[in-house]
């Protein structure tokens, strides 16, 4: 799972669904062709979120890499793809030690300096964000715009994931600054259609990566 491919949707589980309505999501996330989904949680018990994990790992296999949030046990315990660690999360150095070298490990980052120090210490991908102002998380700061992904693209060489506040009238600007994958959890949880929503962000993204 090493291998990115060059693009896609970056599906993030929403934790106020239940079991089997994240199971439906993220079976309509991949029906419409998503690139990773990352399984994030922050209420439940851990064996509770081990269960969940594992069903969704199961539903990810050869189709999408399966990520987990913060939580390096319940990645190591359902055998995961790897693990998204934001900034109060374990150090990357310390997660590398725990998951091996094939694991991925992703890092949120919102400065520059931020992505620099990223790619530094061996992160896999960063996810920039928030691009624009987001209600999802209540500390996820101010909105960087698309001009920084533009910035951070030119100084480093990982995979972006742009997240916060991407829409489908948004997403254009997003992918004109350059960001490789889109994240849009609003959009996609709060639709009617969750398959159709992922369905037209991953046409558009296969647009902008036309050759």
């Amino acid at each position: 799972m090493k291998n990115f491919p060059d693009g896609g949707f970056y599906f993030i589980t929403d934790t106020s669904k239940s079991i089997p309505e994240h199971v439906a999501d993220v079976e309509h996330a991949l029906q419409a062709g998503c690139t990773f989904v990352q399984y994030r949680e922050k209420q439940q018990p851990t064996r509770s979120m081990i269960e969940r994990a594992e069903a969704l790992r199961r539903i990810c296999q050869g189709k999408a890499g399966f990520l987990i949030n913060d939580r390096i046990d319940v990645a190591l315990a359902v055998d995961a793809d790897g693990v998204h660690l934001g900034h109060n999360d374990m150090p990357l150095g310390l997660a590398r030690r725990l998951l091996g070298k094939d694991k991925i490990i992703g890092l949120t980052v919102r400065t520059l300096d931020d992505a620099k120090d990223a790619e530094e210490k061996g992160a896999d991908y960063i996810a920039l964000g928030p691009i624009f102002p987001s209600l999802t998380k209540a500390d996820i700061g101010p909105a960087c715009g698309p001009a920084l992904i533009a910035e951070v693209k030119q100084h480093v060489s990982l995979p972006l994931v742009a997240i916060g506040g991407i829409t489908l009238s948004n997403a254009p600007s997003v992918l004109d600054a350059g960001a490789d994958f889109l994240a849009a959890i609003s959009s996609v949880m709060g639709s009617e259609n969750v398959r159709g929503t992922i369905s037209e962000f991953e046409s558009l993204i296969k647009e902008y990566k036309k050759p």
